[in-house]
């Protein structure tokens, strides 16, 4: 069995939110790849899944099918975390608060529930409260409702993957606005932590152009390693699999754990 460098702890526990408003720029890969490459380093990981596709569920393994309890039950039924987090088949200390399709009308229902957008903050601290937890990811919808500013609400950090193609920019400035919006007005500690280039091309000059760009925006932000474009990548998720671990030993997965590890250099250096 295939053994792995182990990580460092991060100086507090990291809660970050892996968003951007542009679709298709690998939200849930970065997602599920991270958190998986982050346990197998002997962290302890939590994925949140709050997007009502429940596609951070499928990639790590774990049913979410109607009735399953998941983040609905946790946010509208007071349902304790720890009743419906489960284990990841992907890693050991991987888990997985799973989202099921009643997610869908959970932007309603919360609009008349008091300290609408602190529902999943509250959770959760109840359940880091006797839960070690290293790192949480929460996996959005790709939009500002309710249920992405209750992540925004419960995050510490952060994380935007640009994908290197034409427009890669577009959103972003958007997504800025709604974080310094939300950084004022619910969430004092939140800031942008890193910013993870996607679907980078070697082979063409338009990749190179992005990353300078995107580089020269986020200076002190971008992530030295880029994740290519990657069959494996893209394949992962229709076997319920990341792929750190469909394919152990492809660029796609070497890429997200040199990410993971860059990742948890600058957490156990840095005060959140």
């Amino acid at each position: 069995m295939r053994t792995f460098e182990a990580l460092p702890k991060p100086v507090t526990p990291r809660r970050i939110v892996v968003a951007n408003q542009k679709g298709g720029v690998g939200k849930t890969t970065t997602s599920v790849n991270l958190a998986a490459a982050l346990a197998q380093g002997g962290l302890r990981v939590l994925v949140v899944d709050i997007d009502p596709q429940g596609n951070a569920s499928t990639a790590l393994g774990v049913p979410h099918g109607e009735g399953t309890p998941s983040i609905y039950e946790a946010l509208l039924d007071d349902m304790k975390f720890e009743d419906a987090v489960v284990a990841s088949p992907e890693a050991e200390n991987l888990f997985v608060l799973p989202a099921t399709i009643d997610l869908a009308g959970a932007e309603l229902e919360l609009v008349s529930k008091v300290a609408r957008e602190q529902r999943l903050l509250k959770a959760l601290r109840e359940y880091m409260q006797d839960h070690e937890v290293d790192y949480v990811f929460f996996d959005c919808p790709p939009s500002l409702g309710l249920l992405t500013v209750n992540a925004l609400v419960a995050a510490t950090d952060i994380l935007i993957p640009i994908q290197c193609e034409y427009y890669a920019l577009e959103g972003v400035t958007q997504l800025m606005r709604t974080i310094q919006l939300v950084g004022s007005e619910l969430n004092s500690s939140l800031r942008l932590w890193a910013v993870l280039l996607t679907m980078f091309d070697g082979r063409t000059k338009l990749s190179a152009q992005v990353a300078e760009e995107v580089r020269s925006h986020f200076a002190d932000e971008t992530l030295e390693t880029v994740i290519p474009r990657s069959v494996r990548v893209s394949e992962a998720p229709s076997y319920g699999r990341t792929v750190i671990t469909y394919d152990d030993h492809s660029v796609g997965a070497n890429a997200y754990r040199t990410v993971a590890a860059e990742l948890a250099a600058r957490a156990a250096e840095e005060q959140a």
